[in-house]
């Protein structure tokens, strides 16, 4: 029920407006203090009790949040209240979401709605909780109730499409369909329909029941008016066409649309494809919904049963009507015929029937006409991979001839950018000497600041003209430093970026929606391996609020973990803060039932791969650590990296987020059941066997996603930390094994079978084989590792990574235990069992803290010698630009430093104005202070946990004495 008569909730809203209104600026001090003063006046109001739960939320205090919605849920739910308003439980709605309890929201609703059954406004609010949690049947059953109660289109389309929610979802969901149609057919005679949307769903129904003929009928009648746009009425014919295997009626409509829409890319695809009496579309990468790179030689699934002579035919027909539409528009805007052309003469190729030099020629002519445009080369880059070598030479010589690169134009610096696109499409440059990649980039950075008076009278917010010809030059410049292991290639990378940002500030990017998981994998992965703790988890806090899109995503799985594991890691030293950590999440049980197999099945895989840089195919790959191969084709490296992202959704990808679903689980079991194991009344306390039970299948299926059997992972930590095995054979995973072994060793604790079995007194604990393979670990990442500045791709993230891992489960684990040793509760009785500390356990406990000092002390030793005074940091990066002669790097930092010094009236005030702020100094200066904080938070993590185990040390002496 709406408030009515100005009032809120029940409260007059000059009460609560104040409120809102400081809420609504972020006042929120302000906004608890009225609210505070307002429930006094109201102490018993849900709406008010609601409002002060969402101030309390928004200030960052979810438990108190919680608490006060849950009162205020109680008062809704008493025989205080006359009526239920929906802005009180909306308030409460909005709250609820937040503390990810959506099952109280629900609850709210569904009580209202029972209390008030034909409320439409609390029926709809229910509707809407529904939809949050995915109940697509109580969506259905709650959309028929209302469409009942008032005989709205909109609830039956509601109902409908929450049918075909189901059908999508759910095993055997289509048999719904008729259900679907019959409800449609019925509201049809007695009402018809009065939306676009409702004919589209009700052809969508006939359509997934295959009834094309029934759809068809249905679009040719009356009901067929209701589409606003006549190409898009003509659009759903043809697919109904096609789908019934009407090709030829098909293709006349197909025909119609492209006069009136020549551009529609689509249309024509499936124009041919009903001339072929098959459905055509361009090949797909199997790692995105986007035209590939990939080799076209089996491009079509699907043949058509034509012979080659109509085949032939029906090509040349296409070709005739193409070429009329290309006379008909003359605008540079229109490329769908021309690029229709090609796409012909690539049929032909495919038929058998090559028709001479036909292919090369519609590429050329398409290049002649649009080259100039920034999307020529991605438009035809599904056709390049079909040249030879000879007419990729004639493509290029072709492209080249085309314009003056003397001259200053728009037109030509895009033929000239479009020309390196296609090298670098076609992986040319791989193939070039250093020499001449070398050339290549110093021509772009020079191109781009001959051309830069042409953006002088640009705005601000738009791209610059030739921007791209920085890129790819950074680009090339990565591909020298791989080549030659010359840091002084990546720094000039660098610095032609910069220069670039330098020249055109950008604001700062502000990533919404799925673009936020479409694009995360660029950095989260880095800053999750980093000991910048705080802005790593102020990344993921941000993309764990945008779930909307991805509660069936395998993004939002990892990450979701990943915030509950980086919490841990920066509370690590304080075991109240984890337990809490913990206890907000249950203890992490909610994770490992979404990781279970049945839920992970159904997860979607969002990243954007093809926006990933060559070097780096996926997050988990980098040809800069390998070698590289002078002797690779450049299709060979093509095909390579499209190998490494075909592969990125494959079973590892899935085991390395069900890995990471676990552990927050793993931590709490852990540190619960090993506190109890040093007091010798309990070792083998029946109170344990309930979580040891769960603990089992847990490890069971972390050792499963490392790639292992239980036994044969025990073997192989055993093997590891006795240094019968190479660590080194394990570097993928060597954090996970790591993490795995602590865990064990807690199981092995308070576990009522024997874990680790020993042969005798002189077998190793499960305590001292932790000891061993962190310091193992450690060392070896030392060994290994060498000076961060001159160094790239050092062992600093995998560091990190042990650090703040599993040496931070391990401390948890004896901080558990060392809490354990204080005194419980009341004294026993004279004459009952003592509460006497295990010493052997305790002095294995002590070792260990040793051993973690001495670990700890070890990194900070190495992180003192990576430390340099910043002048002298600065002098050693800058000696790498310093070369001079035509065959290493510093030329092109030269012609920066040249460029940007130079006084060019030409520019521009606002563009000579940026670059007189750029040097390449400034530059080089900021990365060696990146690096500086890099090891100072290194540094600090380490003292914190140095502090720790001081102050554990101490209490374990005392005990032990």
């Amino acid at each position: 029920m709406a408030s009515k008569f100005g009032l809120a909730g029940g409260i007059p809203e000059r009460r609560v407006r104040p409120i809102w209104d400081a809420v609504d600026s972020r006042q929120y001090k302000a906004a608890l203090k009225l609210c505070t003063a307002l429930l006094a006046k109201h102490p018993t109001s849900p709406y008010v009790l609601a409002l002060k739960g969402l101030i309390l939320e928004r200030m960052g205090k979810p438990d108190e949040a919680l608490s006060v919605c849950l009162n205020a849920k109680e008062q809704l739910y008493s025989d205080n209240i006359f009526h239920f308003d929906d802005l009180t439980l909306s308030t409460l709605q909005i709250v609820f979401q937040r503390l990810e309890r959506l099952d109280l929201a629900t609850s709210c609703y569904e009580y209202a709605c029972t209390k008030y059954p034909n409320n439409l406004e609390l029926m709809m609010g229910l509707f809407n909780c529904y939809v949050r949690e995915y109940s697509y049947v109580k969506q259905q059953q709650t959309a028929i109730k209302m469409y009942k109660t008032v005989g709205e289109e909109r609830f039956l389309l509601w109902a409908i499409c929450s049918i075909q929610l189901q059908v999508h979802f759910s095993i055997g969901g289509e048999k719904l369909l008729p259900l679907a149609e019959a409800l449609l057919k019925k509201h049809i005679t007695s009402h018809s329909l009065h939306e676009p949307e409702a004919l589209a769903l009700y052809i969508s129904i006939l359509e997934q029941q295959s009834k094309y003929d029934a759809a068809l009928e249905v679009l040719s009648g009356d009901l067929g008016s209701l589409m606003g746009r006549e190409e898009d009425k003509l659009r759903l014919q043809g697919r109904l066409l096609a789908q019934a295997c009407k090709y030829t009626a098909a293709s006349e409509i197909y025909q119609k649309i492209l006069e009136s829409c020549p551009d529609d890319w689509e249309s024509f695809l499936h124009y041919l494809g009903c001339l072929l009496e098959h459905d055509v579309n361009l090949p797909k990468s199997r790692t995105s919904e986007h035209p590939s790179s990939l080799p076209v030689d089996s491009a079509l699934a699907l043949k058509t049963s034509l012979s080659d002579e109509l085949v032939e035919s029906r090509l040349a027909s296409a070709l005739s009507f193409v070429q009329k539409l290309q006379v008909n528009d003359t605008s540079d805007c229109v490329r769908g015929p021309h690029l229709a052309s090609i796409e012909i003469e690539r049929q032909r190729c495919r038929s058998g029937n090559p028709t001479d030099r036909k292919f090369i020629e519609a590429l050329i002519n398409y290049f002649h006409r649009f080259g100039h445009l920034s999307c020529a080369a991605s438009d035809v880059e599904i056709y390049l991979h079909m040249l030879s070598s000879d007419e990729t030479t004639e493509l290029l010589d072709t492209i080249s001839r085309s314009f003056d690169a003397s001259s200053l134009s728009v037109k030509g610096l895009g033929l000239a950018i479009t020309t390196f696109k296609v090298q670098e499409l076609l992986g040319t440059f791989f193939s070039k000497s250093t020499t001449e990649l070398q050339h290549i980039a110093k021509g772009m950075v020079e191109a781009f600041y001959k051309n830069l008076p042409l953006s002088r009278d640009l705005d601000p917010q738009e791209s610059m003209h030739g921007e791209e010809l920085l890129c790819m030059a950074s680009s090339i410049l990565v591909q020298l430093f791989w080549r030659t292991r010359n840091l002084g290639y990546l720094i000039e990378a660098i610095l032609v970026l910069e220069f670039g940002l330098t020249v055109r500030k950008y604001v700062t990017l502000e990533v919404k929606n799925i673009l936020l998981e479409s694009a995360l994998h660029h950095i989260l992965p880095q800053m999750l391996n980093s000991p910048l703790l705080q802005q790593t988890a102020d990344l993921v806090i941000e993309f764990v609020q945008f779930k909307e899109r991805l509660q069936h995503s395998m993004q939002y799985l990892s990450v979701r973990s990943d915030s509950i594991i980086l919490s841990l890691k920066q509370k690590a030293e304080s075991l109240d803060e984890v337990e809490s950590i913990l206890e907000n999440v249950n203890h992490g049980a909610r994770l490992v039932e979404l990781s279970n197999e049945d839920n992970v099945k159904r997860f979607t895989f969002n990243e954007d791969l093809q926006a990933r840089p060559w070097w780096t195919p996926t997050t988990s790959v980098n040809f800069l650590s390998e070698p590289f191969d002078e002797g690779s084709t450049p299709a060979c490296f093509r095909a390579k990296a499209c190998e490494h992202k075909s592969t990125e959704k494959d079973d590892s990808k899935i085991k390395y987020a069900e890995r990471k679903a676990l552990l927050p689980r793993l931590v709490y079991l852990s540190m619960h059941g090993c506190a109890s194991s040093l007091r010798e009344t309990q070792l083998n306390g029946s109170g344990l066997d309930t979580d040891a039970t769960e603990m089992k299948p847990l490890l069971l299926k972390y050792a499963r996603s490392i790639g292992y059997s239980i036994d044969d992972a025990l073997s192989v930590i055993l093997g590891m930390s006795s240094g019968k095995k190479s660590v080194k054979d394990f570097t993928p995973d060597i954090v996970s094994w790591m993490s795995f072994a602590v865990f064990i060793n807690a199981w092995n604790l308070w576990s009522n079978e024997s874990v680790v079995p020993r042969a005798d007194e002189s077998s190793p604990s499960s305590w001292q084989i932790v000891d061993s393979l962190v310091k193992i670990c450690v060392e070896e990442q030392l060994i290994d590792a060498n000076r961060i500045l001159t160094s790239p791709g050092n062992n600093i993230p995998v560091l990190v990574q042990m650090i703040t891992e599993p040496i931070s489960w391990h401390l948890v684990v004896i901080q558990s235990c060392v809490r354990s040793m204080a005194p419980q509760g009341k004294k026993k009785k004279k004459g009952g069992p003592s509460e006497r500390p295990n010493v052997p356990r305790l002095q294995a406990i002590q070792r260990s803290v040793q051993c973690m000092i001495d670990t700890l002390r070890s990194v900070q030793s190495w992180l003192s010698d990576q430390m340099r005074p910043e002048e002298q940091a600065l002098d050693i990066l800058l000696s790498y630009l310093q070369g001079g002669n035509e065959d290493g790097p510093g030329q092109i930092s030269c012609i920066l430093e040249e460029n940007s010094a130079r006084h060019n009236p030409e520019l521009g005030e606002r563009i000579a104005q940026s670059l007189e702020t750029w040097s390449s100094a400034g530059v080089v200066r900021r990365i060696v202070g990146a690096e500086k904080e890099l090891l100072v938070e290194l540094k600090k993590i380490c003292d914190s946990k140095l502090k720790l185990l001081a102050s554990v040390s101490a209490s374990l002496s005392s005990a032990l004495h």
